[in-house]
């Protein structure tokens, strides 16, 4: 697979395979976001076969959430990392559970993130916001973790969004991303890119009535940067102490950084 994030004309970036205006894609991101976040879910479980729920309890397992933590996840609209995290801090909190803002420019995903998060009987401890990753409404130095999953690939300018996840972030504060990536083991790739560009749209079309949106998402993920750059732009955002973890073969990797 290859994988890229820059273009080479000023203006101008990707949206999957398709080359569209920057000005345009946040628009057509939101747009494949209001047409699935009813079925978003329940998409996930079935294209993963439920995998992504080991992914994203292996990513609260390496965060290690502290009572009393303020945190912010972005692209976080259904709510899956922040519940498990609002649950982790619970389970063991012997202080204040401390707080988690949930931020997404897409107000469909929130408002359906909201409405799961009051059906499991969680009325405190999550605030929900509208925003935009690359220019966060929030303070500098406002949060002690900051996770995304899933989002930082979605977004139009990855080092500036790299960028302002540091601005935010209180000094000793964590920075965790979980997402799609490159796959590492052999033979794995060829099946991996069937699934995603032939099985992958039908489901989409059958489920959440939208084919294109998930042929957006498998190019979105081929055009993601591998592994390894993404690393390297986290360390020229400012992050220390990078590292990572592939999950799956590479299917999908955890990056972790540190505001030091």
């Amino acid at each position: 697979m290859s994988n890229s994030s820059h273009t080479s004309t000023e203006g101008i970036t990707h949206f999957g395979y398709t080359t569209v205006p920057r000005t345009e894609k946040a628009g057509r991101v939101r747009a494949v976001f209001d047409s699935v976040a009813a079925k978003y879910d329940v998409m996930n479980d079935v294209m993963s076969g439920g995998v992504h729920r080991l992914w994203k309890d292996a990513m609260v397992d390496w965060l290690a959430p502290r009572p009393g933590w303020n945190t912010i996840d972005v692209a976080g609209g259904t709510g899956d990392i922040a519940l498990r995290i609002h649950n982790r801090m619970k389970r063991g909190a012997s202080a204040q559970a401390g707080s988690i803002v949930v931020c997404d420019i897409n107000e469909a995903m929130l408002s359906h993130g909201r409405d799961r998060a009051l059906d499991r009987g969680v009325l405190h401890g999550l605030r929900w916001s509208v925003g935009n990753a690359e220019c966060l409404p929030f303070s500098d130095m406002s949060f002690d973790a900051f996770t995304i999953a899933f989002g930082l690939r979605n977004v139009t300018d990855i080092d500036a969004a790299l960028r302002d996840a540091r601005r935010v972030l209180k000094p000793g504060g964590r920075f965790l991303c979980l997402e799609f990536s490159s796959v590492v083991v052999p033979g794995l790739a060829a099946l991996y890119d069937r699934y995603s560009f032939s099985i992958l749209p039908r489901l989409g079309s059958a489920i959440a009535g939208d084919a294109e949106a998930y042929r957006y998402l498998a190019e979105s993920i081929r055009r993601f940067p591998d592994q390894q750059t993404l690393a390297e732009r986290m360390t020229a955002a400012g992050f220390g102490n990078v590292a990572y973890r592939n999950l799956s073969g590479g299917i999908a990797a955890l990056h972790s950084g540190w505001r030091l």
